[in-house]
């Protein structure tokens, strides 16, 4: 009985199908893993881009500049010899509550009559009308100390840039200092914190009273004015827009008295 016992061999698979699901399980996590590498960088890209965006929305919304008055000022030869037109404009300009610090340097004014519209810049500012790679755009003899010199400059004196002679009423403004308390505010460092109160100077001076031959503006000297294109009449529409480097555009809208009387500074806003 025992010689006619048959061995049969069987064959199991079962290790090779354990490795084969070993496998499989190792590419998935491989995969897994590559996948949540990318999930992470893409994540941490997209929360760089949103810190920004957010950043940039945010000056953009609380960085404006506020204009609390603006005055007229009419030029003179004497307290009854004045001129019938508008020729500078005195602006009294803050920062809004909560606003980044501005940089008047980089902040463009437009002034409109409704005829002539001029765009102006810092008149310290020596890029803007340079050629490409240049830093001789600012206006000609300008001082870094004195604001009295700068109005007077910006009133009476032309700039030549690249062979090109311009007045400096019609492309520049001058600004100075009312409240200060950082300190870090002056002609050349023109920067404006939360607090700080600045004049802006904005020459608007007609062709009739250049022709007049008026020796003053305000407290400034003016023995040769230079026209600004404006003709500041009463009842003339004017528009006024503050654009800064980053931050909301700041607009100021009056129309002249329809008589300056025997004013020699006349208020125009609010």
């Amino acid at each position: 009985m025992k010689a006619n016992k048959t061995l049969i061999l069987k064959k199991n698979t079962r290790a090779q199908v354990g490795i084969g699901t070993l496998i499989i399980f190792i590419a998935m996590v491989l995969v897994a893993a590559v996948a949540a590498a990318v999930l992470i960088q893409t994540s941490g890209v997209l929360q760089q881009k949103a810190q920004s965006t957010g950043k940039q929305a945010t000056q953009e919304v609380s960085s404006n500049l506020m204009v609390k008055n603006i005055e007229g000022v009419r030029a003179k030869n004497s307290s009854t010899v004045m001129s019938d037109t508008i020729d500078l404009l005195r602006l009294k300009v803050g920062l809004n509550v909560g606003s980044a610090p501005v940089d008047v340097n980089q902040v463009v004014i437009s002034i409109t009559d409704g005829t002539t519209a001029n765009n102006l810049v810092y008149a310290g500012n020596d890029k803007s009308y340079a050629s490409t790679g240049a830093s001789d755009g600012n206006m000609s003899s300008f001082s870094t100390s004195s604001a009295s010199d700068n109005l007077e400059t910006l009133l009476t004196g032309q700039t030549t840039i690249d062979g090109t002679t311009f007045n400096n009423s019609d492309h520049y403004y001058t600004v100075e200092k009312i409240r200060d308390e950082d300190a870090s505010f002056s002609q050349s460092n023109p920067v404006m914190n939360t607090g700080d109160l600045i004049t802006v100077y904005i020459a608007t001076t007609s062709e009739a009273a250049v022709s007049a031959g008026y020796t003053n503006v305000g407290t400034a000297s003016t023995s040769a004015l230079k026209t600004s294109g404006l003709n500041l009449v009463p009842r003339t529409t004017v528009n006024i827009v503050l654009t800064p480097e980053s931050g909301a555009a700041t607009t100021a809208d009056f129309v002249a008295p329809s008589s300056y009387g025997v004013k020699e500074t006349v208020q125009l806003y609010p």
